[in-house]
């Protein structure tokens, strides 16, 4: 039981961990503009990680990114962000996130409320399912993606009474 617990409280501090880094580029782009913030094109701020996958999904249109957790942490102690506690020990190893839009008027959706899951087929075709969570209005799931080779993500969510699934692949390098 205390096992359940400590992987729980590992969750909540890597979420609170994302929402501090999502905050400080939010802001940013609010007071500079979206043309200011490098490397980054208009409607981008706020989401993380690189780009891997963008469609259809139900009645949306859907952008997944995905972020290396490793990574992202060593850059936080790079930038003298305070990584107390924050170990990769336990953690997946990528964080997924998926951002929704009106196909019609382009518009961000900011989810809210929702459930859903994401299935990964690995290099070996065993497969490992994680839930979404709705996080800063984006589905997200902690994923494992232990070494190079081509991952297959199958996303299936609900969300405003409807429901869509995804199907894409992405190549770890």
């Amino acid at each position: 039981m205390r096992k359940d617990n400590r992987g729980f409280g590992r969750l909540i501090v890597c979420v609170l961990f994302l929402a501090l880094l999502a905050a400080p580029g939010l802001v940013s782009a609010a007071d500079m503009g979206h043309g200011s913030m490098s490397g980054m094109k208009a409607g981008d701020h706020g989401k993380m990680g690189d780009k891997i996958s963008s469609g259809t999904i139900a009645r949306w249109q859907f952008e997944a990114r995905l972020m290396d957790m490793k990574a992202h942490m060593e850059m936080g102690k790079t930038t003298g962000m305070k990584m107390d506690g924050m170990k990769m020990d336990g953690m997946k190893s990528h964080h997924l996130a998926l951002y929704l839009s009106d196909p019609a008027s382009k518009m961000p959706v900011l989810v809210s409320k929702g459930t859903g899951s994401v299935t990964v087929t690995g290099l070996d075709k065993k497969t490992e399912t994680s839930k979404f969570t709705v996080t800063a209005g984006y589905f997200g799931a902690d994923v494992n993606l232990p070494k190079p080779g081509k991952y297959t993500f199958n996303a299936e969510i609900e969300a405003g009474g409807t429901k869509g699934s995804a199907t894409f692949s992405y190549t770890v390098k």
